[in-house]
């Protein structure tokens, strides 16, 4: 007969063995957050300036000691164009805005991801009538417009005419992976090798609506950070038609094509959407960007290396 001592070895190298699921597989640092003072820590100038308000996703990066946010702003009043702004900030949380600002007037540019790659900046955006682009900058001040993102099927033809949006990439072994939404009734994965052609993983979405009532009407994934070997995606979601009441929520994956949504989920409420996460020398904060800037520290701060 087994000792106790080797019964109870047998039983913790089995749960080792059981994949973890449910609301345990996700790092509390990652789900868990509360607000800090303060917020809103940046919105709509307001008046008659160009950017009145702000809107959908803006994207912070962190460089050396200073914070980069790039945001889109509109004035009605003025212009129906969605239009590119700059802001800089010390710590994250207070910001100056560029006296270039808008820093790129050439095109429609909102719902904006930004990354660094081979000292280049580089954008993805929603353009008019939500059809995602790309752009490029040496320096993250002065922009050029590649165009349209094209993006086909399995087999190679072009996917239907129509909106295509909230484009967030991934980068990973010579491979980039965009995610994107179609009127924010799901989340479609396309991957490429260069930039020019992206081909669907599935030409059905990866990161569905529903079951659950928080994102049963709308779904749109923002950003994606890798922690430990898992890959963890910040999505908005909204259970309501028309639109109210924007929540943000967590997924998880092993592959970045099947994904396991928090069961706890909306992780920030409130109307605050737009979620992506910033690495400070704090730990990691969460920023929810529409209708305005918020920010939001760890219940548990954890410093991560990645």
């Amino acid at each position: 007969m087994l000792s106790r001592l080797a019964v109870l070895i047998v039983a913790l190298v089995a749960c080792a063995d059981r994949p973890v699921v449910g609301e345990e597989a996700f790092p509390k640092e990652l789900v868990e957050w509360s607000p800090l003072p303060g917020n809103p820590i940046f919105q709509g100038a307001g008046g008659d300036a160009w950017d009145q308000k702000i809107r959908e996703r803006g994207y912070i990066l962190r460089e050396g000691e200073t914070y980069h946010l790039w945001y889109t702003g509109y004035n009605e009043d003025r212009s129906p164009l969605r239009l590119l702004g700059h802001a800089t900030s010390p710590d994250g949380l207070h910001w100056s805005r560029d006296q270039s600002n808008p820093i790129f007037k050439g095109s429609w540019t909102e719902d904006v991801f930004v990354l660094k790659n081979d000292g280049r900046y580089l954008m993805f955006a929603e353009g008019q009538n939500d059809v995602a682009h790309q752009l490029a900058s040496p320096d993250g001040l002065h922009w050029g417009d590649s165009g349209a993102i094209d993006i086909r099927h399995r087999d190679g033809a072009p996917i239907e005419p129509g909106p295509y949006g909230t484009p967030t990439v991934w980068f990973e072994k010579g491979i980039w992976s965009l995610f994107y939404e179609r009127g924010d009734q799901g989340v479609w994965l396309a991957t490429s090798h260069d930039r020019v052609i992206w081909t669907n993983v599935s030409d059905t979405p990866v990161l569905a609506k529903g079951p659950d009532a928080y994102d049963r009407q709308a779904i749109a994934l923002n950003q994606v950070v890798k922690r430990s070997g898992v890959y963890y995606a910040f999505y908005h979601a909204n259970a309501h038609r028309p639109w109210k009441d924007w929540t943000s929520c967590v997924a998880r994956s092993r592959d970045l094509v099947h994904w396991e949504k928090y069961p706890a989920n909306p992780i920030v409420q409130g109307n605050g959407s737009s979620p992506i996460l910033v690495a400070t020398p704090e730990g990691d904060r969460l920023y929810t960007m529409h209708p305005e800037v918020r920010a939001y520290r760890n219940v548990k701060p954890v410093r991560v290396k990645d």
